[in-house]
């Protein structure tokens, strides 16, 4: 009788022009599956920051389990048992030729090949780690991946002393001449990842926008929730869980009305409006106010989602562009980012730079605790992921390719084993540490990009 209610991982509420993804759900694994705590897939992410740290505040010291976190990195105290600090690793294939590092480095940040330089279309990089991934999971999950940012993608020329704009503002590329775009709204996110018209389980055609329906449209204008277009099924469902997936449900379907909620807050402030419930229709005008602050904790929310629903197993955020002059006034900041990060060693540039520092590590933080409070089987949705954190350069004053600042959170599975610093004393190449991640979700490499020529050694201990 009871596999009679086996409900398939593939299962989801469906409704007119629009599909909702479960988490995972008791029902949803066989009983000796359960008995064996297993069934959570390895997820990947990738944070980049861009414009390097401030050195002095961002480094922790001492090594180990007993490693003390820096200033920069305070906010991460609440999650010190799941991250590992990982010093003295180099990214040697980022230097580029002559002036242009950011732009040079974050295009070889996650391919690790020497990007040729040009300003013009004839580009050259390589396959990004995340893109290896995507491709050795394609079709086990609705998305092949997600590449999401807070700074729009597309500029044309140079961007950085004679390196193309795609090079600054892109970390997934899908072959070397191939960057793929990162969708910047969350709105656009939320309607592909629950619109019918959305997914298809495999990464769209660079530069292509998102798929749209007419009944996307008409749900946009009259911000019905995606909930009330699945009401029967998922009442339907309901009716055939016990006990614990009905509570599971229940939260999971609050959490997506409060994301619908946050977003329409978010839409409604960018247009010029006040806070609170809207209803028009027309075509929204472009946004004219970006709170970094609410876009990125938009964003973040999404991706917990994603995984949490298993529409995808591989996802790219970049909360800023390489040398972005993004002005963090709620910081209490005049300047841009890139300005202060050519520091000159002057105190108030450093000070600056510290406060961006801290400010992307709360965002960090923010992210990990959501994925923590997801409870899967074998642990949490922190435990079955691994979560890769880093610049594109360690001092930008000096553009250092050395002693990268890295963070590697999670436990991949087992994979890793954080609440440690460990110190590479050899300038290993970072490359070796994305075939680690690489082989943690299943995909069998032992080189990558120019430098990579095998798999990190203590990671897990």
């Amino acid at each position: 009788m009871r596999r009679r209610w086996l409900i398939s991982r593939r299962t989801v509420l469906r409704g007119a022009g629009a599909i909702v993804a479960l988490p995972l759900l008791e029902q949803m694994i066989p009983p000796g599956a359960r008995a064996q705590a297993a069934g959570a897939p390895v997820r990947l992410l990738v944070f980049y920051s861009p414009c390097g740290v401030n050195v002095a505040q961002w480094m922790p010291t001492g090594e180990g389990a007993g490693y003390q976190l820096s200033p920069s990195l305070a906010p991460l105290a609440p999650v010190k048992g799941d991250i590992l600090l990982l010093s003295g690793l180099s990214h040697e294939p980022g230097r580029p030729d002559g002036p242009g590092h950011h732009a040079a480095a974050t295009a070889a940040f996650l391919t690790c090949k020497k990007v040729y330089k040009t300003d013009g279309a004839d580009i050259r990089n390589g396959i990004s780690m995340d893109q290896v991934v995507a491709n050795a999971l394609r079709g086990q999950t609705r998305f092949a991946s997600l590449e999401l940012g807070t700074e729009k993608s597309g500029g044309v020329g140079s961007c950085d002393s004679g390196y193309a704009c795609s090079y600054a503002q892109n970390i997934a590329w899908a072959g070397p001449t191939t960057p793929i775009p990162k969708e910047t709204e969350p709105r656009a996110v939320f309607e592909r990842l629950f619109g019918a018209g959305g997914g298809g389980g495999s990464t769209p055609t660079p530069g292509a926008p998102p798929p749209d329906t007419a009944e996307q449209a008409r749900q946009r204008v009259y911000r019905k929730s995606i909930l009330d277009m699945v009401r029967e099924d998922s009442k339907a469902l309901q009716a055939r869980l016990g006990v614990v997936d009905r509570r599971k449900m229940d939260e999971y379907l609050t959490g997506v009305r409060e994301l619908e909620r946050q977003l329409e807050h978010l839409e409604h402030i960018e247009q010029g409006g006040p806070a609170g419930p809207v209803c028009q229709g027309g075509v929204p005008p472009e946004p004219q106010v970006t709170d970094v602050r609410l876009r990125t904790k938009s964003m973040l929310d999404l991706m917990v989602l994603a995984f949490k629903c298993d529409l995808t197993r591989v996802i790219t955020f970049m909360i800023g562009n390489a040398r972005t002059d993004r002005v963090y006034d709620f910081l209490g900041l005049k300047g841009a980012h890139h300005a202060y990060s050519h520091h000159d060693d002057i105190a108030e540039n450093l000070a600056a730079l510290a406060k961006v520092d801290h400010w992307v590590a709360e965002q960090l933080l923010y992210l990990l605790q959501q994925m923590k409070a997801v409870v899967e089987p074998g642990g949490t949705l922190l435990d079955n992921a691994l979560v890769y954190s880093g610049n594109e350069v360690q001092d930008p004053d000096r553009h250092g390719h050395l002693d990268l600042p890295i963070i590697l959170a999670g436990r991949g599975g087992g994979a890793v084993t954080p609440g440690r610093r460990i110190v590479y004393r050899a300038n290993e190449p970072v490359a070796n540490l994305l075939i680690s991640m690489m082989q943690a979700v299943g995909v069998s490499v032992q080189s990558f990009g120019d430098d990579g020529t095998g798999p990190l050694h203590s990671l897990r201990v």
